[in-house]
């Protein structure tokens, strides 16, 4: 009889997962501990046991609890900058690009991994290795914004930056704000909200060309 893709093999030993399914199970285990108890509060023992796996084995993909904190950040953080990347790619409808931007953080902060947490609230901000990550989530989302701004408008670069600086923070504000407020209002209808607040605001801009 075969034996199954999840079972042990006759010799009794466990099979060894590849590393990179393993390093995948050992951060779904961890982020599951961190969203739960917070980085302060957990513990490499409570990640391994989550995990299934002994400590030792915790140690040989991550040297210590702040690299597999950073491990996690850096896979959302890189997430949500290229969900707003897509958005701005996905079309060239300028108000469909806010509404995608928009999306794009009500999507991360309404997902049921609870992945958000992590980045907007760490109880680790203060660690420099941690705040780098969460600002460049930020400074990525503004720069792919600020570039469709230029190339649409033709306005300088620092006032490109601080009109991309207004949407991403109206966006990342209100969806926080949104979930905080448990869900009051249907998601659907709270992202197109906010897209139309700001599109009123960044669609006054003309189009290169155009009058003013």
């Amino acid at each position: 009889m075969a034996v199954g893709s999840g079972s042990a093999p006759a010799t009794g030993r466990p099979t060894r997962l590849p590393r990179s399914a393993r390093r995948k199970q050992l951060l779904e285990a961890a982020q599951e501990v961190f969203v739960a108890q917070g980085y302060h509060a957990a513990a490499m023992d409570d990640i391994a046991e989550r995990a299934g796996v002994s400590k030792p084995v915790l140690y040989q993909h991550f040297p210590g609890k702040l690299e597999l904190y950073l491990a996690l950040l850096d896979t959302h953080c890189d997430a949500i900058v290229a969900k707003v990347q897509a958005a701005m790619a996905a079309t060239n409808d300028n108000k469909e690009r806010v509404r995608g931007a928009t999306e794009a953080y009500f999507d991360f902060v309404d997902h049921e991994s609870e992945a958000f947490r992590l980045v907007f609230e760490s109880d680790l901000r203060n660690e420099p290795a941690v705040r780098e990550r969460v600002e460049r989530v930020e400074s990525g989302c503004i720069a792919a914004i600020t570039d469709t701004i230029i190339s649409d408008t033709g306005v300088s670069r620092d006032r490109a930056e601080l009109l991309a600086s207004g949407l991403v923070g109206a966006a990342e504000t209100a969806a926080q704000f949104w979930l905080a407020a448990g869900r009051q209002v249907p998601k659907a209808e709270a992202e197109a909200l906010v897209a139309a607040l700001n599109w009123r605001g960044i669609g006054s801009f003309p189009l290169q060309g155009e009058p003013t």
